[in-house]
């Protein structure tokens, strides 16, 4: 999805990777909102912090979406269609 496709408002899902451990990752609900700090532009709202909203960010529209990414992604068998543990963080709101 293109940052130029959402919207104040949207809710979408990313797949955030522990910094200290790469082989760590999470699914967590973030949301579009207004930058506080520059009036006009959008930032994605995550993990209680701003971050500006570029392409550089995956973002899914839906929680199956990630999933199948993650699982695409960190299955370590990739003919396993299932992720043995639930790998959504819901964000603090």
């Amino acid at each position: 999805m293109y940052s130029k496709e959402l919207h104040a408002g949207d809710q979408v899902y990313i797949i955030q990777r522990n910094p200290h451990t790469q082989s760590v990752a999470h699914i967590q609900e973030a949301s579009i909102v207004e930058n506080p700090y520059h009036p006009g532009e959008l930032s994605l709202f995550f993990m209680e912090e701003y971050y500006p909203l570029t392409d550089d960010f995956a973002l899914y529209t839906s929680y199956q979406e990630a999933e199948d990414e993650y699982t695409s992604s960190f299955s370590s068998d990739s003919s396993d269609d299932t992720v043995h543990h639930n790998p959504i963080q819901e964000a603090y709101e």
